[in-house]
């Protein structure tokens, strides 16, 4: 609909009708105005006598019709302008827009990632030279914090829809079992009597709950929640405070601790952690680094990785535990060393894989939001739950 333009309602010139003197010589004006030029596109403008308005805007106005003098703009459809391509410049606006915002949440989240980051490997770091005690209830509490994600995940919908999870004042005792155990393994130097008899107790609980019918899921839920939260971590206390034999070779600074206080237990698990954390920043940046060569998926449980961040996860894994096993005069030969470098990228891996089984069935992301730009614990220490395991018995098997 062509749009109405009123030029003036109080004159009536005498002259032939002049678009620019009748404005510049309006009474209802003070000054002179001066039209702005009209490109070559609307030159096809005509004005047209005043005529009775049909509009529904002047529906019950009255007004002197001989007074008004009205503009009405007519231009062609080509002339306007495509709608189409406006419609189009809009969207790009849009998605440019949204671009934008993606690009800044993810800086800010990196930003996130990276402070916290570093202010956790730092603590770690102090907490494993610190050893003894300090370790191991620092290591508790994480498993405490582990476990009670673990059991909320079997307790969401995803995966509660195709079984049936464990009472939730089960899971909470569970949760303190698991806490229990690296206790318990500094204590006493083993875990097998504790672990043995949680899991007898927990049976017995889940058989002997009144009002509900036992299931297996329950029962199988909660045996591997064990296994997984508290009897992998274990080994962790059992390689850091359980082989103290100091490292020779090298005399270590008093300030460091010395001689006593470096033992095979600390530089193993040293080296351990550091080949951990240079396998997941290898795979992260060999992932991004080499996608114009090609992405191949690894595992369908874990779409985002792909063999070539994998290629370059262990790759740091080994260099990384070379290096530090010459700087901590770590006693095992070139090849050993090597071996040992890709038993902890394995057990990365496939402690980062089940972790993702277990979120991809619940339907969630994260285990949890503890953690900003990281989600919750189990997030943060898949990577350590089997690999201690895997470290402790290479070190003990090799008689080191």
């Amino acid at each position: 609909m062509a749009p109405f333009v009123e030029v003036c309602r109080y004159y009536k010139p005498a002259a032939p009708f002049s678009l620019t003197s009748s404005l510049s010589t309006c009474p209802c004006r003070s000054s002179p105005t001066i039209l702005p030029q009209l490109s070559l596109k609307y030159s096809n403008l005509r004005l047209l006598a005043s005529k009775p308005s049909s509009h529904p805007r002047f529906n019950g106005i009255s007004f002197n019709r001989s007074r008004v003098i009205t503009a009405v703009a007519r231009v062609e459809p080509e002339q306007l302008g495509d709608d189409g391509s406006s419609k189009e410049e809009d969207e790009r606006v849009i998605e440019d827009s949204s671009l934008d915002q993606k690009k800044e949440k993810s800086g800010s989240q990196f930003k996130k990632r990276v402070v916290f980051g570093l202010g956790i490997g730092l603590s770690v770091g102090g907490v494993v030279l610190a050893g003894g005690w300090v370790f191991t209830l620092a290591l508790a509490a994480a498993v405490l914090l582990s476990a009670r994600e673990y059991f909320e995940l079997v307790r969401s919908k995803g995966i509660a829809q195709g079984m049936t999870p464990p009472p939730r004042y089960l899971s909470r005792v569970c949760s303190v079992i698991c806490a229990l155990m690296p206790i318990l393994t500094l204590y006493f130097g083993h875990i097998d009597i504790a672990v043995t008899s949680s899991a007898f107790v927990v049976a017995m609980a889940l058989l002997l709950q009144r009002g509900r019918n036992p299931r297996f899921s329950q029962l199988s839920s909660t045996m591997f929640g064990l296994f997984y939260c508290g009897y992998l971590p274990c080994f962790w206390v059992k390689l850091r405070c359980g082989l103290t034999a100091p490292v020779l070779g090298r005399s270590w600074p008093v300030l460091l601790g010395g001689q006593g206080h470096w033992t095979v237990g600390l530089v193993a698990i040293l080296v351990s952690f550091c080949g951990i954390i240079a396998s997941d920043t290898f795979a992260f940046l060999g992932g991004k680094k080499f996608q114009a060569f090609g992405k191949t998926p690894l595992i369908s449980i874990s779409p985002k990785k792909t063999w070539e961040g994998a290629v370059a996860g262990l790759v740091g894994c080994i260099t990384i535990t070379v290096f530090l096993s010459k700087s901590l005069s770590w006693p095992q030969p070139l090849v050993s060393t090597i071996a040992f470098g890709v038993l902890n990228f394995l057990g990365s891996v496939f402690g980062d894989l089940t972790e993702s089984m277990i979120k991809r069935d619940a339907g969630v992301k994260d285990s949890g939001s503890l953690i900003p730009g990281h989600g919750g614990i189990l997030d943060r220490v898949d990577s350590y739950i089997f690999t201690g395991a895997l470290a402790y018995s290479f070190v003990r098997l090799h008689g080191v």
